[in-house]
């Protein structure tokens, strides 16, 4: 007789230093069910789903497959189990062809003159096909990976997982970096998988998906198994609150706009890539003091270039930009840093953190050459404390051992708050934020939502490039939409549907408005 359980992990713990990450959790699986792992950063999910894959083994507990009881030493032996998972961050050969991704490591062979193993590649062709359109995952097998947009890219995770029989798939966050429609599309995919009899085990922190797609949800908190419920019937609200430990507020409450002068002017910006193609070709626009100007686009049409342009992280190729009536267009980052701007990166473990640093020197990052951080040449290691410890309990920034924890070992919430706290108490008067909330959970990005209207309230300019919809309608006074480089429309936020800002970002809508034009009047 079968087992009722496909998985399941019983009495789970995992700790690592200062920390533990997991605490005497037991979840357990059905077979062809979706089930949902829900809880903030740091909340344990990804740990534990990584020793479900063999990336780590836990200190206490027990994983039974099928009923039996599996010591899942390294992920080829969760492969050999069945067991897949499409990570966070995808991990694909870049300059290796759809097909070569899939079959790597599980090459099909045939025998060359009879005796040398050769890949047969016409084989994983026609197989990487057939599953493809079973499964309605379209590829094209030959593309090389570097070439194909983000969502392809997900779908030769998935296509990796099904092509070694993968039975249970586990995916890790996995709406993180698509758009509205890409979303609906991988949730029907995902839908489709459970109807073929595959067991879906789901890592979020998105409640609306979770009510779209799965059979029952897991809420996690601070490493401990808090309540499973079944999702047909669930409140939102409630869940979120399960979630974070008190009520959250799902929207962010936001008065009025109160404008003010021009803070930054940007004129025909053209930024090329290492590859000399230009990446953002001739955008215009203006921030006022008191509004949040926001850019939507799907990921990899110049967004971010933009940003980092501002910020003197990237060469401006042609154009010009202006802070408070000052030419900073050639001006060093330090210099950009005085004259005004703070900046809050999209990627915060390369270009925001010093990862071995610990978290009284990352906060002190943007001062320690001025008084008092300071004094005859010497760095006055009580002030970076002092500074930290304020920090720590104004951002609610949760580490081992606060002022003195290395940021490495922190949560990715937890380094998104130290960011942002760094940044905002720079009090400049501009402010950009460059996907502040990716990968954070509902309490994080309440807060961070808080913050970033605070900011506008007080009068600074704000520039706010999200690949989240929900994010740019919630806070934005102005919405630029860009598409391979140019600005689309760009209008009052109230102006657009979610649909349309969708199409605009696909490119399929085409304005009237001229590519780069302004329309604030």
């Amino acid at each position: 007789m079968e087992p009722e359980y496909i998985v399941e992990m019983r009495h789970i713990t995992k700790r690592f230093p200062g920390i533990v990450a997991n605490e005497d959790v037991t979840i357990q699986i059905r077979k062809g069910e979706i089930y949902a792992l829900l809880g903030e950063n740091g909340a344990g999910k990804s740990t534990l789903m990584s020793m479900l894959f063999g990336m780590y083994e836990p200190d206490e507990g027990e994983i039974l497959i099928r009923g039996k009881k599996e010591k899942i030493s390294s992920p080829s032996y969760a492969a050999s189990l069945n067991i897949g998972m499409v990570h966070q961050h995808f991990k694909l050969v870049g300059d290796y062809t759809i097909a070569q991704n899939i079959i790597l490591g599980a090459e099909p062979k045939k025998k060359f003159l009879g005796f040398l193993p050769v890949v047969d590649e016409k084989r994983a062709n026609q197989e990487i096909a057939e599953i493809s359109k079973q499964y309605g995952l379209e590829v094209d097998p030959t593309q090389i990976v570097d070439e194909v947009n983000v969502s392809t890219k997900q779908r030769v995770e998935i296509l990796k997982m099904l092509y070694r029989n993968a039975e249970i798939l586990i995916f890790d966050e996995p709406t993180a970096v698509l758009t509205p429609q890409e979303i609906d599309a991988l949730l029907e995919i995902i839908k489709s998988l459970r109807d073929g009899g595959k067991t879906i085990i789901l890592i979020t922190h998105k409640l609306e998906e979770i009510r779209k797609v799965a059979d029952r949800c897991a809420v996690l908190r601070r490493g401990k198994l808090i309540d499973v419920r079944d999702v047909p019937g669930m409140d939102a609200r409630e869940m979120a609150a399960l979630m974070v430990g008190h009520e959250v507020k799902l929207t962010a409450e936001k008065g009025e706009p109160h404008f003010g002068d021009t803070v930054l002017k940007v004129e025909d910006l053209v930024v090329e890539n290492e590859d000399h193609y230009d990446v953002v070709q001739g955008v215009s626009f203006e921030i006022r003091s008191g509004e949040i100007f926001s850019i939507a686009g799907v990921s990899g049409n110049g967004q971010t270039e933009i940003a980092d342009a501002i910020a003197g992280m990237k060469k401006v190729k042609s154009g010009k930009i202006t802070l408070n009536g000052e030419d900073i267009t050639h001006y060093s980052i330090r210099k950009r840093t005085l004259a005004g701007i703070s900046y809050i990166p999209e990627d915060r473990q390369l270009v925001g953190l010093i990862l071995d640093f610990t978290l009284q020197n990352d906060l002190g990052l943007k001062d320690y050459y001025k008084e008092p951080f300071m004094k005859n040449q010497f760095l006055q290691n009580k002030v970076f404390e002092e500074n930290s410890e304020k920090l720590i309990d104004r951002y609610d920034i949760r580490s081992a051992n606060r002022s003195q924890t290395v940021v490495r070992s922190m949560s990715g919430g937890n380094q998104q708050k130290a960011i942002i706290g760094r940044e905002i108490e720079q009090d400049a008067p501009l402010c950009i934020f460059v996907q502040p909330t990716r990968g954070l959970d509902i309490g994080a990005i309440e807060n961070i939502h808080k913050q970033i209207i605070a900011e506008r309230d007080k009068g600074k300019a704000v520039l706010l490039v999200s690949l989240e919809l929900d994010e740019i309608t919630a806070l934005s006074d102005t919405i630029a939409v860009i598409y391979d480089g140019r600005f689309g429309k760009t209008a009052p936020a109230q102006e657009y549907t979610t649909a349309m800002l969708g199409e605009y970002m696909m490119g399929v809508a085409q304005s009237g408005a001229k590519a780069g034009g302004l329309s604030h009047e």
